[in-house]
């Protein structure tokens, strides 16, 4: 070990220490650091001086990232992220997740994060936003904005925002983060603990956000009030290949938090009841002729008049969530609960079934698809067909308090044989 006091902070050479047994130790005006020598290249010293005051004379810059805390092992805990996401209201499921909001100062992240916080909480769904100014106001109140304390900044934020996601919440941190290094160093670390991590590039061109510029903070840096501001005399990284840009000078907050909804639901961490949005099955106008086509190729179903309505039901998205007639899952949560309980709790007390014959059963049961037809015209194609037993006298019961054929709407159920089929996904052109 070797002792030095100086007032001068050491070269980048200096600074690169094996050892993990280092101490500071106060001496009057100075402060001492003992450390092990690297290579006989000297010791390495530094002053007492102001730190994280936000220029180059922090004595601690190069020694930020170093692990100092010895003896120390990870954790693993005992309640799994799956048991955690059960226990989240009648959303549950594991959601956990961290949206990166980046962009320049006033491009609108704070106002996004705020506005997206707001609806999924409100739909049941746990989220909590990490605002740049509040938390340097507290966690990262020892920071100014040189290089390296943005990048501790962004560091300490990144290692917040991962244990949000691990707790099963929905984390939305709007920073800066001017730095692509930094912003990658924030995704590998969710990626590594296996939590999914989105990259939002709030692309908000700077004429608009020095209109803007509530902080009046852009007119301080012109100036020259305000050295080292993103956009002006700092640079500004912009995400090459974010996972979803927003382009907030000319769409409205409504648009951009409906895009970021979007975003989450593709990605599995939204349940599709949540979305403010009915789920049409027709199909895309530019695909309409290559549907018809593949179904002159396909088996045919000749489907009657009720049929046709409650296709014509799931088409306009009147049954939504539903992509199709239900599967059996589906059909017996709609019989015991009178809801659908996948992604979330959808109220749905009418079965929406599609029963056939045995004989057609026998006849589609291994096609992958097949094409639904009233007086002979194509009217649907149905993909991945689920067949299952019709359980005609648990059905009529459940819904009408008896199963004496008698009844009008018993009637109709017995005249069918005992299978009903549910594909997965319809695509409609009525």
């Amino acid at each position: 070990m070797s002792t030095h006091y100086g007032t001068h902070p050491p070269s980048t050479e200096q600074s690169c220490i094996p050892s993990t047994d280092i101490k500071a130790q106060p001496r009057g005006e100075i402060m001492q650091i003992e450390a092990e020598t690297v290579e006989d290249r000297g010791p390495v010293f530094v002053s007492n001086m102001a730190f994280n005051n936000g220029n180059n004379n922090d004595p601690f810059r190069y020694f930020k990232n170093i692990q100092r805390a010895t003896n120390v092992k990870f954790q693993e805990h005992h309640v799994s992220r799956d048991k955690r996401g059960k226990v989240l209201g009648q959303k549950g499921g594991f959601r956990g997740c961290t949206v990166w909001l980046t962009g320049l100062s006033g491009a609108g992240k704070t106002t996004i994060s705020f506005a997206l916080e707001e609806y999924l909480v409100s739909r049941g769904i746990h989220a909590y936003s990490l605002d740049g100014d509040n938390v340097r106001t507290g966690l990262n109140k020892d920071l100014g904005f040189s290089p390296e304390d943005r990048e501790e900044n962004i560091r300490r934020i990144a290692e917040v925002a991962k244990l949000f996601a691990d707790g099963g919440t929905v984390c939305i941190s709007s920073f800066i983060s001017p730095y692509t290094k930094d912003r990658n160093k924030a995704r590998k670390l969710h990626e590594e603990s296996g939590l999914k991590f989105f990259e939002c590039h709030v692309n908000t061109p700077i004429e608009i956000c020095e209109q803007r510029d509530v902080k009046g903070l852009y007119k301080k840096a012109r100036e020259g009030k305000i050295k080292g501001f993103t956009g002006i005399d700092s640079a500004y990284e912009a995400p090459e290949n974010p996972d979803l840009k927003l382009k907030a000078g000319e769409l409205s907050i409504d648009e951009c938090v409906e895009m970021l909804a979007h975003l989450l639901k593709e990605n599995d961490v939204l349940p599709e009841g949540v979305i403010d949005s009915v789920k049409e099955l027709f199909v895309p106008n530019d695909r309409v002729e290559l549907a018809r086509t593949e179904a002159q190729t396909l088996p045919s179903l000749e489907i009657n008049k009720l049929d046709l309505q409650w296709v014509q039901v799931l088409s306009e998205g009147w049954a939504t969530p539903l992509s199709g007639f239900m599967r059996e899952r589906q059909y017996l949560q709609c019989h015991h609960f009178a809801c659908l309980l996948d992604d979330g709790v959808s109220n749905q007390s009418i079965p929406i079934v599609l029963p056939v014959e045995t004989e057609h059963k026998e006849r589609l049961e291994d096609c992958t698809a097949f094409c639904l037809r009233y007086d002979g015209k194509p009217v649907a194609i149905l993909r991945k067909p689920e067949f299952y037993k019709h359980n005609k006298d648990e059905r009529c019961g459940r819904k009408f308090g008896i199963s004496n054929p008698g009844h009008p709407y018993v009637k109709v159920v017995y005249l069918i044989d005992c299978i009903t089929l549910q594909p997965k996904k319809i695509n409609i052109n009525l």
